[in-house]
């Protein structure tokens, strides 16, 4: 064979040999990715199970706390987080959180219209967290069912029009405090600031009065201070309200009580849970309807 001829199969004999290699490497990489994929898709499997399992437990708890008792208080079972509960290759915690310790945002309104004594209330929420008031005419006119800004600080669709992108006020209750971002001047440090405070439920809520913050108590009775509602928090840590009449005797003299806007019970709470599988985590949420001694209702999820 000339020396030609054998450079050229000498070069054909190697290129051979790289294909194959390269063959070989993605088939080992595909299978690693496959494998991989699998692995994941499992994982998220477990963690959807797993999550679920959360949430039936706290709508258990619950459901046993509602049959027990009609006043609900920071020393019931509902109340303790879970422990961190071992699971296949991971862990499971979760918490319950009564929604009705907090202002309800979708209070401000009342059949399409806004009512005023909860926007009052909302207004004096924010001028405690050191929030601009105006910040109330903003939220009620997001959600009110007509186009006519609240004066001060109100903001209607030539508003929002005016934005990039465009859109519309809603118009509607919020469903989650999220949409807090859409609405005129609810930046992220207000946002932030409020969070703790607040919740948007499906309809009319009282605020639980054994849950609430002091924040949140004084804003929901006129006159009360904030001094004076933490007084009335730390007092609650000893013994808890067993009805209005037991809160109302702890107030300065000369206040009252809202005839609609305060409780000792609730029927809204928010579980979390959270779940550790290997290196990977997920976390879920739901927000749960207690209207009756069934299972709560789940008004809403969040699940990954």
């Amino acid at each position: 064979m000339k020396s030609g001829q054998r450079g050229v199969a000498i070069v054909l004999a190697l290129s051979v040999v790289a294909l194959a290699a390269l063959a070989a490497t993605a088939m080992l990489v595909s299978e690693s990715t496959w494998a991989r994929q699998v692995e994941l898709t499992a994982g998220h499997a477990q963690a959807q199970h797993l999550l679920q399992a959360g949430l039936d437990w706290s709508r258990a708890v619950l459901s046993d706390d509602r049959r027990a008792s009609s006043v609900d208080h920071l020393g019931e079972p509902w109340a303790l987080r879970l422990p961190s509960m071992p699971v296949e290759n991971g862990s499971l915690t979760g918490h319950i959180e009564d929604q009705q310790g907090r202002f309800n945002l979708n209070n401000l309104l009342d059949d399409g219209k806004v009512n005023l004594a909860q926007l009052e209330h909302f207004r004096r929420l924010l001028a405690i967290l050191a929030l601009p008031p105006a910040l109330a005419n903003s939220l009620a006119d997001w959600i009110d069912a007509d186009n006519e800004p609240q004066p001060g600080g109100g903001a209607e669709d030539a508003h929002y029009l005016a934005l990039q992108p465009p859109h519309l006020a809603a118009n509607r209750p919020l469903i989650d405090i999220a949409e807090l971002a859409l609405v005129a001047g609810f930046d992220d440090t207000v946002r932030a600031r409020l969070r703790p405070f607040v919740t948007a439920l499906p309809r009319f809520t009282a605020v639980n009065v054994n849950t609430a913050s002091a924040e949140v108590i004084a804003a929901s009775v006129d006159g009360l201070t904030l001094d004076d509602a933490r007084g009335i928090v730390a007092q609650r840590g000893r013994s808890y309200f067993r009805d209005i009449s037991d809160f109302t005797r702890q107030l300065p003299p000369g206040l009252s009580v809202p005839s609609d806007g305060l409780t000792v019970s609730s029927d809204y709470f928010i579980a979390t849970m959270a779940i550790t599988i290997g290196g990977a985590q997920a976390r879920g949420l739901a927000l749960l309807a207690r209207e009756d001694a069934g299972w709560p209702a789940i008004v809403w999820r969040k699940f990954p």
